[in-house]
């Protein structure tokens, strides 16, 4: 099997390449073949993608329809994370969103419908939902963005959707909660805050604190996508959620905690524009049809990740002062 994997030099796509081979080799079977396309953004790093014999690099922008082509006649099967993710960059850069995550996936369906190419795995998120106050969404719930991150997921995935009821290109959708753990770049709250105590920094608190987020570690979000991608129905939408709900403060206090430091390092700033107040997902679906179930302890899961940055400086401590501009040269991406 030949697997095209976009993104997969970004935190969740290059460790879902490694779950891949991890699994394949605990299997006794061959590993599929994998390429990679990736842009290389700010949040790009090469040393991220396993260095294999199964998997070749391509540098690459989803929106380059020729490279897209050719890279795609190759393929048997896409699992799609590519996409600009940050809100608060989304709301300074919003075209930049709209060129990558709408126009980039519209030229990746084009071609695998032009090659027959599926399934067709869009990687989505619990954003496109809007806010929540009470219970959580089933994948039937409409779309109600709030940011223009939020708006240009929630239109790559109806036009992921479009595709296989308008031609039936076997399309299947996921949306995750908030993904914590090794390898995510520091501008995400865990690793920004972890990253700052380490040096003895302060950390910044969005407004009153109490904005409500379900927490998934990368590892589960894999097995999930994996189920989906070998066992899902073709058209439909599956979500991914870890089950751990907390308010911002309560995770600012679990990572006070385990530092040993007080609030007075905290400092509350404004409140991010159109700040959703909480996220929930009803994974019922996902767990009878597929079997899935988060299997990743939070406490856990913090505690190791943790411990993953306080080894890994190397790693991080180039990114915190990379420029948020075009690609990094291949000797800025630490291994």
């Amino acid at each position: 099997m030949n697997l095209l994997v976009t993104g997969a030099a970004g935190f969740i796509g290059s460790r879902y390449v490694h779950h891949l081979l991890e699994a394949a080799r605990a299997g006794g079977e061959p590993a599929p073949v994998i390429t990679v396309l990736d842009k290389l953004t700010y949040a790009g790093i090469l040393g991220n993608v396993p260095d294999d014999p199964a998997v070749t690099f391509v540098r690459g922008d989803i929106a380059d329809a020729p490279l897209v082509d050719s890279l795609m006649a190759e393929a048997d099967q896409v699992v799609h994370f590519a996409a600009e993710t940050h809100v608060d960059r989304s709301i300074t850069s919003p075209g930049t969103f709209v060129r990558t995550n709408v126009l980039g996936t519209q030229v990746l369906l084009d071609a695998a419908l032009r090659h027959g190419v599926g399934p067709f795995v869009h990687v989505s998120t619990d954003e496109v939902y809007g806010s929540i106050e009470h219970g959580s969404w089933p994948e039937h719930q409409p779309l109600c963005p709030n940011s223009p991150y939020s708006a240009s997921k929630a239109s790559s995935d109806l036009l992921a959707l479009s595709y296989h009821r308008t031609h039936g290109l076997d399309v299947r959708v996921t949306r995750c909660s908030n993904n914590y753990g090794p390898h995510q770049f520091p501008e995400k709250i865990v690793p920004l805050f972890v990253t700052n105590l380490l040096d003895g920094l302060r950390v910044p608190l969005y407004g009153d604190g109490l904005n409500v987020r379900e927490w998934l570690h990368v590892d589960d979000h894999c097995l999930g996508l994996d189920l989906v991608r070998t066992q899902g129905r073709p058209g439909e939408v599956y979500h991914i959620g870890g089950g751990t709900e907390l308010t911002n403060r309560d995770l600012t206090d679990l990572l006070l905690d385990a530092f040993g430091v007080g609030w007075d390092v905290v400092d509350p700033v404004a409140d991010r524009k159109g700040h959703d107040r909480r996220y929930a997902l009803d994974c019922t679906k996902a767990g009878d049809e597929l079997g899935y179930r988060p299997r990743r302890d939070f406490a856990e899961g913090v505690a190791r990740t943790i411990d993953w940055y306080r080894d890994n400086r190397a790693w991080w401590g180039p990114l915190k002062k990379r420029p948020a501009g075009p690609a990094a040269p291949r000797e800025a991406a630490a291994p």
